[in-house]
């Protein structure tokens, strides 16, 4: 649900006060915990270490992501891919197919070389 237009954007104070009088280009990683924070015009250029629940991610602040929340940008579940024995079979033998077209050109290119 949005908030309220008359509220305005929420962005946390501690993180306006941690960029006060910082050049993006010249400051570190701003640690932060504050996930619920809208990314604010001023924010841009600064790099974020936004928690995830385990770790800080590391975020580049950029002008599309105004408006955004900053828990958006770093993903607090890994994705472990679907699929099981058959999932498998299928990536072996992609690779397997792969591997089978590289050999294939570079025999071509090989013989190319030898009529030089």
């Amino acid at each position: 649900m949005a908030r309220s237009l008359k509220k305005g954007p929420y962005v946390d104070e501690k993180l306006l006060k941690k960029i006060e009088g910082k050049k993006p280009q010249t400051a570190e990683v701003i640690k932060t915990w504050a996930r619920r924070s809208q990314i604010a015009p001023e924010m841009v250029g600064f790099k974020f270490g936004v928690h995830n629940g385990k770790t800080h991610i590391e975020v580049l602040i950029s002008e599309d992501m105004v408006g955004h929340r900053l828990g958006e940008f770093a993903l607090t579940k890994k994705f472990v891919r679907h699929g099981g024995k058959m999932q498998k079979e299928m990536e072996q033998k992609a690779k397997e197919s792969e591997i089978a077209s590289a050999q294939a050109a570079k025999a071509a290119t090989d013989t190319k070389d030898k009529k030089k």
